[in-house]
């Protein structure tokens, strides 16, 4: 594991967990720099903080052990957790984002984050389904790591989940259906809209507009039958 680290750059920004890891979850930074990014992870005033951070060029930054709980999650929810922060891992990836100017994650960036997950999901025994995005965990507020980030690239190396193979004419009866499907997956469907939208984010990045189609519906059915005849780990 310390091969795969770069730098220490310890943050303060932590407590004890409540709960054993069972989660990865992916940010990008929103920041300008990496430098802003970094020193508002480790100061206490912003009480914000992951566990690794990623620069463009690959540079790996711890800044919370992972028997520790970083403050990466907020308010947020997957498969009936509530405390994310307390069974997850945070890696922040440095990029702009949708506020300064998003971008695609480089080569080197994504080369760096890949072994760095294949450690962890190995370690902790983290099924695919778990790897998630922040805007899986909370809808509403968030929308990183965002549509143009690789995630058949982590799925290809198993690290994730990949989007579908089959695809269905639609196979939910309405929207109500559908949403109650997305809830069983592992989303808050709290807010409509916002739920359909991280999910489209996620695995149909391609057009983002929060109306639930037979795309999306196709899709999703796909994810609860491999989930159901146990392909997702």
């Amino acid at each position: 594991m310390s091969e795969l680290i770069h730098s220490e750059t310890p943050s303060p920004n932590w407590n004890q967990r409540q709960l054993p890891i069972s989660m990865v979850v992916l940010h990008y930074t929103g920041m300008e720099t990496a430098e802003a990014a970094l020193e508002r992870l480790c100061d206490p005033a912003a009480e914000v903080s992951a566990h690794y951070c990623i620069e463009e060029d690959g540079t790996v930054h711890r800044l919370v052990r992972e028997d520790r709980r970083a403050w990466h999650a907020g308010k947020s929810f997957w498969r009936g957790i509530t405390d994310v922060n307390s069974a997850s891992i945070g890696i922040e990836l440095v990029n702009p984002g949708h506020e300064f100017g998003y971008r695609p994650f480089p080569d080197a960036q994504m080369a760096a984050l890949l072994p760095l997950l294949a450690d962890m999901v190995e370690r902790h025994d983290i099924p695919r389904a778990n790897v998630v995005g922040h805007s899986d965990i909370a809808p509403a507020r968030k929308e990183d790591p965002g549509e143009l980030f690789d995630w058949e690239l982590l799925g290809a190396h198993r690290l994730a989940l990949r989007r579908p193979r089959l695809l269905v004419p639609s196979p939910y009866e309405n929207d109500g259906a559908f949403f109650l499907a997305l809830e069983r997956f592992g989303y808050d469907i709290s807010d409509t809209a916002a739920a359909c939208r991280a999910f489209q984010r996620r695995w149909r990045p391609h057009r983002i507009d929060g109306v639930v189609d037979g795309e999306c519906s196709a899709i999703l059915f796909g994810l609860l039958l491999d989930r159901d005849t146990g392909k997702t780990r």
